[in-house]
């Protein structure tokens, strides 16, 4: 299969109220379809996308606060916790109290969840076959995408 890239988009003028003129509708639609393009996949490990992404950190860090799974993920602690207790509840994490603070909470994953990760490594080039994008493409996309969000956190830090 040969990817072709889409054909490029007439600039839009500054103040266009047309909805496929809007950065942020392109960015939606986008998030919502790869989304839907992970479901399946997650499916099969029983598990919602914010779960999935909560493992992955746990994965990669071990264990870690909440306030720090939280930032990783850009969440607030009002979606963290139901998030969390719904794991704790499929036996994939743990959640504790820290001996040094009572007011940090830990979380970690279980032996179940730590099983888990084989199978999900799977998952990243199901997305990529499914999808028919290419190392390359995700590499470039991640990185504008990582640029952007940087740019647009600046604007929106000097706008408070």
């Amino acid at each position: 299969m040969t990817n072709q890239a889409p054909p490029a988009e007439a600039p839009v003028a500054d103040g266009s109220l047309r909805l496929d003129d809007q950065l942020c509708f392109a960015l939606y639609a986008a998030q919502r379809a790869v989304t839907a393009a992970y479901r399946p996949l997650l499916d099969e490990l029983g598990l919602t996308y914010p779960q999935y992404l909560v493992l992955l950190v746990l994965w990669e860090r071990g264990e870690t606060t909440v306030k720090e799974l939280a930032s990783a993920l850009r969440l607030d602690y009002g979606t963290m916790s139901p998030l969390l207790k719904r794991l704790e509840a499929a036996g994939l994490v743990r959640r504790e109290r820290s001996a040094r603070d009572e007011r940090t909470v830990l979380v970690a994953c279980t032996g179940r969840g730590e099983e888990l990760k084989g199978r999900a490594e799977r998952v990243p080039a199901g997305l990529l076959a499914s999808t028919g994008l290419e190392m390359t493409e995700v590499a470039r996309l991640r990185a504008e995408l990582r640029g952007l969000a940087e740019r647009a956190q600046g604007a929106a830090e000097r706008a408070r």
